[in-house]
């Protein structure tokens, strides 16, 4: 069962949660840069967006036949290989200059989430105070 809290903070705290994950994946991309075979990964924020969305309202059995369904929570979404635009003659497909661009972004669009729950925090501290 979905809490009124979950209600209220949205997929912002999901999405604050998927950020958070990508981070480190990007992190780990930009560490092994070096290392010879080693495969870029990156999460698709869309389809794990997308998953969440479909899952936003939670269903009810209410009957013996009906199939059970899965929770509306937040899977770290399948991480995919990145195709690299220049690969290296080692195997690495590691792009600095793009993993650092995707980082920033990725850290810009964390921040924003964080904007929008701290703007549903306050409201809600708002309304429980009568203000």
């Amino acid at each position: 069962m979905v809490s009124r809290i979950d209600d209220a903070f949205g997929i912002n705290a999901k999405a604050l949660e998927t950020f958070g994950r990508r981070a480190e994946v990007l992190a780990g991309n930009m560490a092994n840069a070096d290392t010879p075979g080693y495969k870029a990964r990156d999460i698709d924020f869309k389809s794990v967006l997308g998953g969440v969305m479909k899952n936003e309202l939670p269903l009810a059995k209410t009957a013996g036949g009906h199939m059970a369904t899965a929770g509306g929570g937040l899977s770290n979404g399948e991480l995919l290989y990145r195709v690299p635009l220049q690969p290296s003659a080692d195997g690495n497909t590691v792009d600095m200059q793009m993993e650092q661009a995707q980082f920033a972004q990725n850290a810009i669009r964390y921040q924003t989430s964080i904007t929008f729950l701290d703007g549903t925090i306050k409201n809600l501290l708002s309304a429980i105070r009568g203000e």
